[in-house]
């Protein structure tokens, strides 16, 4: 089956390494296929009685966690760094603009997940001929208990089915397969490490390199396993075998833009049945807490998809919060893309104008945990002699002791939550895992609540804010 196929298996994945895009998969004759493992994450089997060969295309070079591959710098100088327009920034990557902004037409804010402009600028692309369909992430009604994957959109009103954030496994092996077997331009959808890889693929790939002419990031958090939507609605009533469908990101009117609410469908007690909470409410839906997390986004650096034409999240800027329709922040790094905005800046869409330092500020808490805290991490896997990806990040252990005690109960909190979902699998109740996570929680929430002398100091400084003002 090849060596390189055997290290990529005796580093990325045995080391759960792996974010499960699927692209060792994709390749031609791959003896690899992607399926859900036991905790619900996507990563590559080997296929049992597969002819051994040597692969056309290398797959530790097109794996984001390889050791073998570029990096989001180097191929993004590569992509974008020859136009004079751009400009480079440490945590945005190459951009020409960066900007916040949302969709004034149509139900695209409505119908996304903060202002709209994911799928607003897919249906540009496709309603002026730049590509003639968009792959995407969508829900998927069948019965296999997959509730959403990467599928293929031809016209605006199948895009509004791919709208909103899916905190949810997902692999592109099929996909790819399906672009490479059917002709003609595309654009793609996706987090930074799945936007990465597809790059990597281009390189060797000219199929694909001829094919997918655009490519729009997500910042990202981290990647979910499927516990995470089972947990949610079987906190809510509806069982994991029963959980039909989930909407993540539904906006409540007249709240705070980061407080929204989880919807469900599925079946309880033999009806079917829609139920709901503010996200706040769950147990499991507190981001920090990196409950079911990929192993791998504890390694990646790449927050703003530094590979991608343009790049769209949630402004988690206070300004910006209080508007509960949503607004994105944008960073655009390809000038067709740019050029796209400047022509609809004054009906289409609304957008400002901001500062590389201001899109840092919009997602501090995600670059303090992906660059400050992975040089810690890198730190402790280099000090036990185990084996990890090369990263742009250097290894440092330079951190106070509260941050490292933090860095490190994050890492038991995303550990247990795997456990603690089987226990309660096992005992069929879900108040198991309550019980297993309860003391876990409380101990790492007590670690990470302000000290009283931090508590003081911030008070001084608000009266002397208040006092300058005056």
């Amino acid at each position: 089956m090849g060596e390189r196929i055997i290290e990529l298996m005796n580093t990325v994945v045995e080391n759960d390494f792996c974010i499960g895009c699927g692209v060792c998969a994709s390749l031609k004759d791959s003896p690899l296929t992607m399926k859900l493992d036991q905790f619900g994450k996507y990563r590559p089997f080997l296929n049992e009685n597969m002819q051994q060969r040597d692969l056309e295309v290398n797959a530790l070079t097109v794996c984001p966690f390889s050791s073998d591959s570029k990096n989001e710098t180097e191929i993004g100088k590569e992509l974008f760094g020859h136009n004079e327009k751009t400009s480079f920034n440490k945590y945005t990557g190459y951009y020409i603009k960066n900007y916040v902004g949302h969709v004034k037409e149509g139900e695209y804010r409505e119908k996304g997940s903060s202002g709209g402009m994911a799928n607003w600028i897919s249906a540009q692309l496709l309603n002026k001929k730049l590509v003639d369909a968009v792959i995407h992430v969508k829900s998927v009604n069948n019965s296999n208990q997959v509730l959403f994957k990467y599928q293929i959109s031809h016209s605006e009103s199948e895009l509004y089915n791919g709208a909103k954030s899916r905190y949810y496994p997902i692999e592109m092996s099929q996909v790819i397969k399906l672009v490479k077997e059917n002709k003609g331009k595309y654009a793609i959808v996706g987090i930074p490490c799945f936007i990465k890889s597809i790059r990597l693929l281009a390189d060797q790939d000219k199929e694909v390199k001829e094919r997918i002419k655009y490519f729009i990031g997500l910042v990202c958090g981290h990647l979910k396993s499927d516990m995470f939507a089972k947990s949610i609605g079987w906190e809510l009533g509806i069982e994991p075998e029963k959980l039909k469908s989930i909407d993540f990101r539904k906006k409540l009117e007249g709240r705070l833009a980061y407080d929204y609410g989880v919807e469900v469908e599925g079946e309880k007690n033999g009806k079917d049945v829609v139920l709901g909470a503010p996200s706040r409410e769950l147990y499991t839906t507190n981001w920090g807490h990196g409950l079911f997390k990929y192993n791998a986004c504890e390694f990646c650096d790449d927050v703003l998809a530094e590979t991608a034409d343009v790049t769209l999240g949630d402004a988690w800027l206070p300004e910006y919060s209080i508007d509960s329709k949503g607004t994105n922040v944008i960073v655009v790094r390809n000038p067709v893309i740019q050029k796209i905005f400047e022509e609809s800046k004054e009906d289409k869409v609304h957008i400002e104008e901001i500062s590389p330092e201001k899109v840092f500020e919009s997602q501090a808490g995600g670059f303090r945990h992906r660059r400050d805290g992975l040089s810690y991490r890198l730190y402790l896997k280099d000090k036990n002699n185990e084996w990890r990806p090369k990263k742009r990040v250097l290894p440092s252990d330079k951190h106070s002791n509260k941050r490292k005690k933090i860095y490190a109960k994050r890492a038991v909190l995303s550990q247990e939550s795997f456990k603690a979902y089987k226990i309660a699998e096992k005992q069929k109740d879900f108040k198991a895992f309550i019980n297993h996570m309860d003391y876990i929680i409380e101990d790492y929430n007590k670690t990470v609540a302000p000290s009283y002398l931090s508590k003081v100091l911030r008070k001084v400084r608000k009266k002397v804010n208040r006092l300058v003002k005056q």
